[in-house]
């Protein structure tokens, strides 16, 4: 069955203006998907997260001014957020995790050299002891 030229006009159903119309339509439906970037909602978790194990850790006592830098990143992140700045909500909160993640790695460093320290202090004291109860000076 066809259809008569008045209904589907001289180029047919699909013309060139309807092409148009489409690619326009879909043009505008993909610029207005790239015109809302989504928050750094994984980014920020996993920021928020190194802080907590790093605050877990007692970090504080050892790393404080990098457990702080952190924190200050992490609050800055949420701010660029709030104000739809996602591209720098995101680099600020690598960042965050990066301060936590080194904090937590300076407490451990600091934590392993004062147990091996003690290790050497109770390494001597037994050697003194053994010289002594051999009489050897």
């Amino acid at each position: 069955m066809t259809m008569p030229d008045h209904v589907l006009g001289r180029k047919g159903l699909f013309g060139v203006p309807f092409f148009i119309a489409l690619a326009a339509a879909g043009l505008l439906s993909l610029s207005g998907c790239a015109a809302q970037p989504q928050p750094p909602t994984q980014a920020l978790q996993a920021a928020e997260s190194a802080i907590s194990n790093a605050e877990r850790s007692r970090v504080a006592d050892y790393a404080s001014a990098e457990l702080t830098v952190a924190r200050e990143k992490l609050a800055a992140a949420h701010v660029a957020t709030r104000n739809d700045d996602m591209q720098q909500a995101q680099f600020l909160a690598v960042e965050s995790r990066a301060h936590a993640e080194l904090a937590y790695a300076q407490a451990e460093e600091i934590k392993a050299k004062a147990v091996n320290d003690e290790m050497q202090q109770s390494i001597e004291t037994l050697r003194s002891e053994m010289r002594r109860a051999t009489g050897v000076r």
